[in-house]
């Protein structure tokens, strides 16, 4: 029913203030798992001047080992960063201490500053992420089967292996999902990439997963206060980092995800009425009806631990008793 995600964007921070913010992604963890119905999203990103997540799977093994009930998905996990027997080797240890609580969505990035750091040749990154993501599922796999000589150990607490989805904007995207006979995640509504995953799920012999197709409707980044006037006061300038920082990754990307926005000003940004809202509690109730969940982004450009926590605060006292 409800979601909150972190992607630790930090920017202009020391270390104390980062340290800081992750330890409050951890404490705000710990306050979901004593709510009903709650899903962790941590994604990833590299190279990012303003400190973006690039460890997710570290942060939600923390996160797993102080909390009993949230569920986590990563993503996007860029594939073609990792070592696919290490990976293998990490996601079974995290679904043993999260007893099976973590969802993965894996992806091959677009900025090609992430495969200079990582000494990849961007142009290759679906040839990559092929070779990758077979060999990923293969470790699973042979993990499940004791007769396996060479394998890695141990099995998957979950059976047969933690879920996995692939994530993308593009026809290739929408292929591999559905040739490997995962679910498929994608950055936006277009009707035509679910028409292209299932047709690849059939021909390769699976029955199509788990389908998202996010609509540009829907509100991605989600503040809730009785009084959204002055929330945005305090809060439009944090919000306005996400949405320009996003916006300057995606400047010449072929594929656009639902939630970019062009807003040079607080202003603007929330006359958008789009990815980044402040909600009455009222409106949060509905918006929660029409879509079935609520995406909260409580530390959102950097946005200050003790600002963050008094708008939970807000869910705590305002929405909750609504739902």
């Amino acid at each position: 029913m409800l979601s909150m995600r972190f992607d630790l964007r930090l920017p202009n921070m020391n270390a104390a203030q980062i340290a800081d913010q992750y330890h409050a992604a951890l404490d705000m963890a710990q306050w979901a798992d004593g709510k009903p119905g709650f899903t962790i999203g941590l994604t990833e990103h590299h190279a990012a001047e303003d400190g973006y997540m690039s460890s997710p799977l570290v942060v939600a093994t923390a996160m797993a080992a102080r909390t009993s009930n949230v569920k986590f998905l990563i993503g996007c996990a860029l594939l073609p960063m990792y070592d696919p027997v290490r990976l293998a080797e990490e996601i079974i240890a995290l679904d043993y201490i999260s007893r099976g609580r973590v969802t993965y969505v894996l992806g091959i990035g677009y900025r090609p500053e992430e495969y200079a750091l990582y000494g990849l040749d961007f142009n290759e990154r679906g040839r990559i992420a092929d070779q990758k993501v077979e060999q990923l599922l293969c470790e699973l796999d042979k993990a499940q089967r004791a007769s396996e000589p060479l394998r890695v150990t141990p099995a998957p607490f979950t059976s047969p292996r933690p879920p996995i989805m692939w994530g993308g904007a593009s026809k290739p995207a929408a292929r591999r999902a559905g040739r490997l006979g995962l679910g498929f995640f994608a950055q936006t509504d277009n009707p035509e990439l679910g028409k292209i995953y299932r047709e690849s799920s059939l021909a390769a012999g699976h029955q199509p997963g788990p389908l998202v197709l996010p609509s540009a409707d829907r509100p991605s980044i989600v503040f809730v206060d009785p009084d959204p006037d002055s929330a945005w006061q305090e809060l439009g300038q944090y919000l306005l980092q996400d949405a320009r920082s996003y916006a300057e990754w995606n400047r010449n990307t072929k594929h656009q995800t639902v939630s970019l926005s062009q807003a040079q000003t607080v202003e603007s940004l929330r006359e958008e009425r789009a990815a980044h809202q402040i909600l009455t509690p009222a409106e949060a109730v509905g918006q929660i009806n029409l879509w079935g969940s609520l995406s909260l982004h409580p530390l959102c450009g950097g946005c200050p631990p003790k600002i963050a926590w008094s708008y939970l605060t807000n869910i705590e006292q305002y929405l909750l008793p609504l739902l």
